[in-house]
């Protein structure tokens, strides 16, 4: 018989609660106790596995995430921190060990297993889904992709879902500032240190006349990008800004504005003093920089350039405004490449066509460090009239993610 003195009874009890909390009782799936770490999980290639640990678990503690498996850094992806986001381009089982430190002394040492799992159907590297597409006033509106009487904006949508989706893509006009394409992958595009990760494909070239010059028919797309957090499929977590050359420039404005007034199809024509100008005062716009003006009409393009399918009287767009990268050379216009960061701002086999995830920041400015990309936002980043070239639209023709198809 064991006999107890009650005087110790509170000391033995607190040392049974702590001893039950901290050996993570083995039963089914609390191994790991209140961490709320399981022993293994499993995730698809180029999909994310989000490990999302108890926030009250070992406050004021630093956690430390050692990834061991078959291949390298350059293969896979983990994020540190108290919760591990982790994708992997190769199916394998990768052991993940967590330290979690008061200062430099080791209070905890846990591991788990994670198993990649090699897809049932391949994935595409290209565009497998279209969301969103409403170009601003442009020459190609309309056009690219073809406008039918009775289309609507569902059907804008699918015309150019048609053109992008797949290997085989078309082209796509966005319009003048503004004008955008929402599109997504069929898998996370996966954030791999050091390297660049996937690419958006224009109709941009250089102009042979200019050599040694970095500079053609270039008409600069701002780019956001979003990660599925809530695994849901569709583009609505945070947009993240892939901060390019020109981000933190003065001469790069952020928060600007653009509204454009529909035409009123009865107003009389202003021709230009050019003969292809056929109505200078076609469509007015203001900013809200305290800018107001007219784009133009040319006889190079008849239809109308305010998108048919909008039926409101005006069209506005929100975002960062690039400086106007086109001038007047020996009387050839000619537009500037930035150097990175930008859609359809160099041709399609040149380095800056391809995106890193790691230039992504927050509305703020500030850099954030992303697992992968599942939804990419390109919209027009100039707004600039070229002489007889018109607006600067950006176009689209594509976009694959560089992992994969390499």
């Amino acid at each position: 018989l064991l006999l107890i003195h009650w005087s110790l009874l509170p000391l033995l009890l607190l040392i049974t609660s702590c001893s039950d909390d901290d050996s993570d009782s083995l039963n089914d799936n609390n191994q790991y106790g209140s961490l709320g770490l399981k022993s293994a999980y499993s995730i698809n290639r180029l999909q994310v596995l989000d490990i999302i640990l108890n926030p009250d678990a070992y406050p004021e503690s630093t956690f430390e995430w050692v990834i061991q498996g078959k291949t390298t850094q350059e293969d896979s992806l983990f994020v540190s921190g108290r919760n591990l986001s982790f994708a992997s381009l190769y199916p394998g089982t990768y052991s993940a060990s967590l330290n979690i430190k008061n200062g430099t002394t080791l209070i905890r040492k846990e591991q788990t297993y994670i198993t990649v799992i090699k897809e049932t159907y391949p994935y595409s590297a290209y565009i497998a889904k279209v969301y969103d597409y409403l170009p601003a006033v442009g020459q190609f509106t309309n056009d690219l992709p073809l406008w039918s009487s009775g289309d609507s904006r569902e059907t804008m949508i699918a015309k150019a879902n048609q053109s992008l989706v797949g290997a085989n893509p078309s082209m796509i006009s966005l319009g003048g500032y503004g004008g955008y394409v929402v599109f997504g992958f069929d898998h996370t595009v996966i954030n791999i240190e050091g390297k660049r990760d996937f690419k958006i494909l224009g109709n941009a070239f250089w102009n042979q006349a200019f050599p040694g010059e970095r500079a053609g028919s270039i008409e600069p797309g701002i780019i956001l990008v979003s990660y599925d957090k809530n695994k849901n499929g569709v583009p609505d977590d945070e947009w993240y800004e892939i901060a390019g050359s020109e981000y933190n420039k003065n001469s790069t404005i952020k928060g600007y504005e653009i509204t454009y007034e529909k035409p009123d199809p009865s107003k009389a024509a202003v021709p230009g003093t050019e003969e292809w100008l056929t109505d200078i005062e076609y469509i007015k716009w203001k900013d809200n920089q305290g800018n107001s003006g007219y784009k133009s009409k040319t006889s190079f393009h008849s239809q109308s350039y305010y998108p048919e399918w909008i039926s409101s009287a005006t069209l506005t767009f929100t975002g960062t405004r690039l400086e106007n990268n086109f001038t007047l050379q020996n009387g050839t216009w000619v537009g500037k490449s930035y150097e990175y960061g930008y859609a359809d701002n160099a041709p399609n086999n040149d380095e800056a066509s391809n995106i890193d995830i790691d230039w992504a920041v927050d509305k703020n400015g500030n850099k954030v460090k992303l697992p992968g990309i599942d939804f990419v936002k390109v919209y027009t980043g100039v707004n600039q009239e070229a002489g007889a070239i018109g607006e600067v639209s950006t176009e689209v023709a594509g976009a694959y993610d560089l992992h994969l198809l390499n």
